[in-house]
């Protein structure tokens, strides 16, 4: 079986959220295989749901404006993603810490545009996997 994953961005700069096992999760990001990121973080099922449902509920919004959905509320959030509205989607400012939130070790990127009605397909298949 599959495991739950998402993945943003194109082919030269893309992040992507796999769970490995029960509690594990491997954060993967590359831009233009310059700078590139692959790590293992903690989340439970239920903080990568949660996530995603916050993601969604953002994506569903008519208010078009920009938001910020970190993947835990905690020093551990190993992913941020703040959103800004561009024409009918959004452009991803990454923020990927593998070792808590601190500000030593850290990757911030930008994924260019994604249609918003594929985002919300994105993330519904995430949150989906998750709350089975």
């Amino acid at each position: 079986m599959e495991q739950p994953r998402i993945r943003l961005g194109s082919d030269n700069v893309w992040l992507e959220l796999t769970r490995t096992c029960e509690d594990s999760w491997q954060v993967t990001a590359d831009w233009s295989s310059c700078l590139t990121a692959d790590f293992t973080a903690d989340l439970s099922a239920a903080e990568a749901a949660d996530f995603a449902a916050r993601m969604l509920s953002y994506l569903r919004a008519p208010s078009g404006g920009r938001f910020s959905a970190a993947v835990t509320p905690g020093r551990n959030n190993p992913l941020t993603l703040n959103a800004e509205p561009v024409g009918d989607g959004f452009a991803f400012f990454v923020r990927l810490t593998p070792n808590g939130d601190d500000d030593v070790c850290h990757l911030r990127m930008e994924i260019d545009p994604i249609a918003t009605w594929e985002l919300r397909e994105m993330f519904d298949a995430l949150h989906s996997a998750l709350v089975v």
